[in-house]
C-alpha cells in the first residue's frame, strides 16, 4: 500500500480522498463503443483509462438489444481481450440492457425493435456461458408472459434484475417485485411521452419499496422536480448513472452515428438528433458530471451525492467498494481537488494501484 501513503504525503489543503465512482451503465465513452463490436486490447485500456481521469474506478459496461449472434460475438469476444488487460478489475462485469424489453414506441428507446423479443432462459444461458459469467445485470420488462420465471431463475443464479423500457401494468411490476428485481433502470427515461395520471409504471415503481432506482442527473434526460423526487421517495436506494455513450466527452460539434444517424453535442453536453433539437440522442455526461448537477441544483450536498454515485451502487451490486474508506475496503479512491465550478480529479487508484494520476 506504499502508493496510497505516497498519496497522503501530497495532498494539499484543497484536496479531498473519496471512494472511487461506480458506475452501473456506461454503453461507451470518448469514442468507444461497447456495442459496435468487440473492443481490442487497446480500447480497453483506452476505456479504463478515461474514466479513471473522471474518478471511475469500477464501471459495467452495457450491452444493448441485438441479435444473439451480435450479442454472442460482442461477449466472447470482450471476454477473451479484458483477460489480457492491466487494471481490468476496473471493469465489474456486463450489464445486458435488453433484448427483452418493451417493443413499444417511447418505452423501447433507440433499442432496434427488429431484435425485441422475450425473455429466453436458454438464450440468456448461452450469452452467460460464452461471457464467462460475466454478466452481473439485466435490465428487462416484465410485460412479457416469460418475465417472471426468467427473473426467479436469474437470481437464484445470482444476476441482478432491474426494470426497464418498459411498458408493463401495476400487476406485472409487482409480480416482478416479488420475483426477485431489485432495481428501475434510469427510471423516468425510456418512456412515453404521455402517460396516464394514474396508474401508470412510474408511480409503480417508485411506490415499491424494494426497487431501487437509477437516474441520469445530466441536467437534460430529467428535471430537477424529478430527480429531487425520486430522491426523496427512494432515499438511499437512489443511484447516480452516466448512461454515456460513445460521444461522452469529446468535443461539442454534428457527428454520424450508427444508432440516430447525424447528431449534434452542444457545449452544454446536450446531444440530440440534429434535426429535432427536442430528441436526445443519448448521454454525454460522465458520472462525475451527474454528481456535479445534483449539488449545483441543490438537490444533494456534496457528500450525499458523491455516496450515491460510488458506495451506494457498490451496495447494490454486493461488492466490496461499499465499504468506502475504511479498512477492509479495497482501496478504490479518488483524490479531488476543489475548483471554481465544482471538483477535479488529480489521481485515481483501483486497490490501492494507481490507474490515473494528472499531469502523467
Amino acid at each position: 500500500m506504499t502508493a496510497i501513503k505516497e498519496v497522503s504525503d501530497e495532498l494539499s489543503n484543497e484536496s479531498i480522498i473519496a471512494p472511487g465512482l461506480v458506475d452501473l451503465q456506461v454503453n461507451g465513452y470518448q469514442g468507444v463503443d461497447f456495442n459496435h463490436k468487440p473492443l481490442d486490447q487497446t480500447q480497453w485500456s483506452q476505456v479504463i483509462k478515461s474514466l479513471a481521469e473522471v474518478g471511475v474506478t469500477c464501471f459495467y459496461p452495457t450491452i444493448i438489444t441485438n441479435s444473439t449472434e451480435a450479442l454472442t460475438e460482442i461477449f466472447s469476444g470482450n471476454i477473451q481481450q479484458l483477460k489480457c488487460i492491466e487494471h481490468r478489475h476496473v471493469v465489474g462485469g456486463f450489464h445486458l440492457e435488453g433484448p427483452f424489453i418493451s417493443c413499444q414506441d417511447g418505452p423501447r428507446g433507440a433499442h432496434a425493435k427488429e431484435h425485441v423479443r422475450p425473455p429466453s432462459w436458454d438464450e440468456f444461458c448461452r450469452l452467460q456461458e460464452v461471457a464467462e459469467g460475466e454478466i452481473k445485470m439485466i435490465t428487462l420488462s416484465p410485460e412479457w408472459q416469460e418475465a417472471t420465471d426468467f427473473i426467479k431463475r436469474a437470481v437464484q443464479s445470482g444476476v441482478k434484475i432491474a426494470i426497464g423500457h418498459t411498458a408493463a401494468n401495476s400487476e406485472q411490476i409487482a409480480e416482478a417485485v416479488h420475483a426477485g428485481a431489485t432495481l428501475s433502470t434510469h427510471l423516468g427515461n425510456g418512456a412515453h411521452p404521455e402517460l396516464p395520471r394514474h396508474p401508470n409504471y412510474l408511480w409503480d415503481q417508485l411506490a415499491e419499496d424494494e426497487l431501487w432506482a437509477s437516474v441520469i442527473a445530466d441536467g437534460h434526460h430529467l428535471p430537477e422536480s424529478v430527480v429531487k423526487t425520486v430522491h426523496r421517495m427512494k432515499m438511499r436506494k437512489m443511484i447516480l448513472i452516466s448512461d454515456s455513450v460513445a460521444l461522452a466527452g469529446m468535443k461539442p460539434g454534428t457527428y454520424q452515428t450508427p444508432v440516430g444517424g447525424e447528431v449534434t453535442l452542444t457545449s452544454d453536453g446536450k446531444l440530440h438528433l440534429s434535426e429535432h433539437e427536442e430528441l436526445l440522442a443519448g448521454s454525454a455526461s460522465h458520472l462525475l458530471d451527474g454528481v456535479k448537477h445534483c449539488v449545483q441544483k441543490g438537490i444533494m450536498e456534496f457528500p450525499e451525492a458523491w455516496c450515491r454515485a460510488s458506495v451506494q451502487p457498490a451496495k447494490y451490486m454486493g461488492v466490496t467498494q461499499e465499504k468506502g474508506i475504511q479498512i477492509g475496503a479495497p482501496a478504490d479512491l479518488v483524490v479531488l481537488r476543489t475548483v471554481t465550478n465544482g471538483w477535479e480529479v488529480e489521481q485515481t487508484y483501483k486497490g490501492g494501484e494507481e490507474v490515473f494520476k494528472k499531469g502523467e
